[in-house]
């Protein structure tokens, strides 16, 4: 029974969810970028390269068929998605280190507290004024 109290505790820690929701939506967005990719991209660089259909691209050797013009799309679709993480990662970092800004500016506009070696001699230079 405790193994599957275990199992419960682990699937339910935010870390595991939020990694579950990143790869669903990870996937989601692969397909677009695909999409994009076959339906808009290539057929533009299609008919710019002369009417060349990348899809079918291939060479055959021996009995086997060598398909790489599906492989210089999915090298477009690894780039799209790879500068996609790259300017979402950008972001992420120039916002961690703007709340830092603004955390370091807080702190310097609020004095630090005397200690108390300071409050003691402050006593000891006010009671020697008053002499």
């Amino acid at each position: 029974m405790s193994f599957i109290k275990d199992f419960k505790e682990f699937a339910m820690r935010g870390n595991v969810m939020d990694m579950a929701v990143g790869v669903i939506i990870g996937g989601a967005f692969g397909k677009i970028v695909t999409s994009l990719v076959e339906n808009v991209i290539m057929p533009v660089i299609g008919s710019i390269t002369g009417g060349i259909d990348f899809s079918s691209l291939a060479v055959k050797v021996g009995d086997a068929e060598i398909k790489y013009g599906m492989f210089i799309q999915n090298i477009l679709d690894f780039i799209i998605i790879a500068f996609c993480i790259f300017l979402m990662l950008k972001g992420i970092t120039a916002l961690n280190k703007f709340k830092k800004h603004e955390e370091q500016e807080a702190a310097a506009e609020t004095p630090a507290e005397p200690s108390n070696e300071e409050k003691l001699l402050a006593e000891i230079r006010d009671l020697l004024k008053k002499d």
